[in-house]
């Protein structure tokens, strides 16, 4: 288990620097041990038992470490997950049209609840080093899994999610997708 570093914290405020490549043994351990962590806060037992939050994505700002390395495991039903160890993401290119999680989004950092919908991206591209695979690589996605990306990354940059809740983005995207 690892400390999960809150948003008062100056560290979540600064953007994180680059990894150098090829990965070296403590950025990767530290990446795999950012995959650890959520996989344990998603095993309800292994949660309850350690006082967890659930989560889907994890940045290396989260646990104190000022690299751009994030983390996503999600479930895709059944056992299935869709995982994600990727150091210097970046986004490539994005689609106009928006979506946003219709119960807000939410962070591991983050433990008071702040009212207010995220508009994002609904189509990303995003050059990254899969960690995992010791390779460049281009992901292309959509919906929820590009959602998760894209806040995750913004952690690598010193944004919050509340920091882009904005009231007048329901005038701006009237067509943005609820996910």
């Amino acid at each position: 288990m690892l400390k999960i570093f809150k948003d008062s914290d100056p560290l979540l405020r600064k953007r994180a620097e680059p990894v150098p490549l090829p990965i070296s043994a403590s950025d990767r351990n530290l990446a795999l041990a950012m995959l650890a962590h959520l996989k344990e806060s998603q095993d309800p037992e292994f949660a309850e038992k350690h006082k967890l939050r659930a989560g889907v994505g994890l940045a290396a700002p989260q646990v104190g470490e000022s690299k751009q390395i994030i983390v996503v495991h999600l479930p895709r039903g059944g056992n299935d997950r869709l995982t994600y160890v990727l150091a210097n993401p970046v986004i490539l290119s994005s689609s106009i049209r928006r979506a946003y999680l219709r119960s807000g989004e939410g962070c591991l950092s983050v433990d008071e609840p702040h009212e207010g919908h995220v508009y994002r991206h609904y189509k990303i591209k995003v050059k990254a080093y899969d960690i995992l695979n010791d390779e460049e690589i281009e992901i292309n996605t959509f919906g929820y899994p590009a959602i998760v990306l894209q806040h995750e990354i913004d952690h690598l940059h010193g944004v919050l999610f509340y920091d882009r809740i904005n009231d007048e983005n329901k005038v701006r995207y009237p067509d943005a997708l609820s996910l």
